[in-house]
C-alpha cells in the first residue's frame, strides 16, 4: 500500500481506539442546543456521527475528482491520439509530396543533361567538320603547290623525283 493509504488507515485506528476507550463518555447524555430547540443527546456520539459523515463526504469528493480526472485524461489521450495521426498524415503527405517534387527535378536534371549532352555532341561533330574541311583545304592547297612546284620544275626541265 501507498504511504498516505497506511496513514490514513492509521489514523482511522486511532480515532476507533478513542472512541472504543472512552465509549461511556461518548454516550453521556447532554443538553445540545439546535438554535431553535434544545435536545437530549449523547455529544461524542453526535460528533462521531458527523466526522463519520464528513469523512463520507470527503472519500465520495475524492471518487468524483478522480473519475473526472480519469474521464478528462482518457478524452486527452483521444485528442492526443487523433493528432498524432493527424501529424503522421500530414508528414507522410509532405514526403509524398517531397518524392513528387524530387522526381520532377531529377527528370529535368536528366533532360538538361541530355540536351547539354545532345549539343556538345553536335558541337564536336561541327568542330569535326571544320577540322575535315580545314585538313581537306591543306591538302588541296599542299597538292596546288606541289602541282605547281611541277610545272616549275617540267619548265625547267629537270623530271619529277617521283615519276
Amino acid at each position: 500500500m501507498k504511504l498516505p493509504t497506511l496513514l490514513l488507515l492509521f489514523v482511522f485506528t486511532l480515532i476507533a481506539a478513542f472512541a472504543a476507550l472512552n465509549w461511556n463518555v461518548f454516550m453521556a447524555p447532554t443538553e445540545l442546543s439546535l438554535g431553535y430547540t434544545s435536545m437530549q443527546m449523547p455529544l461524542g456520539l453526535v460528533m462521531l456521527g458527523l466526522l463519520v459523515f464528513m469523512t463520507a463526504l470527503f472519500l465520495m469528493f475524492a471518487v468524483y475528482m478522480q473519475t473526472t480526472m480519469l474521464l478528462e485524461s482518457r478524452r486527452y489521450a483521444k485528442e492526443l491520439q487523433a493528432n498524432r495521426e493527424l501529424a503522421d498524415k500530414a508528414e507522410a503527405s509532405r514526403f509524398t509530396e517531397l518524392r513528387a517534387v524530387l522526381e520532377t527535378e531529377f527528370k529535368e536534371q536528366a533532360q538538361r543533361a541530355s540536351d547539354a549532352h545532345a549539343g556538345l555532341l553536335a558541337r564536336i561533330e561541327q568542330l569535326e567538320r571544320g577540322l575535315r574541311e580545314q585538313v581537306e583545304q591543306s591538302g588541296n592547297t599542299l597538292a596546288a603547290y606541289i602541282g605547281e612546284l611541277e610545272d616549275r620544275l617540267e619548265k625547267r626541265g629537270t623530271p619529277p623525283a617521283g615519276g
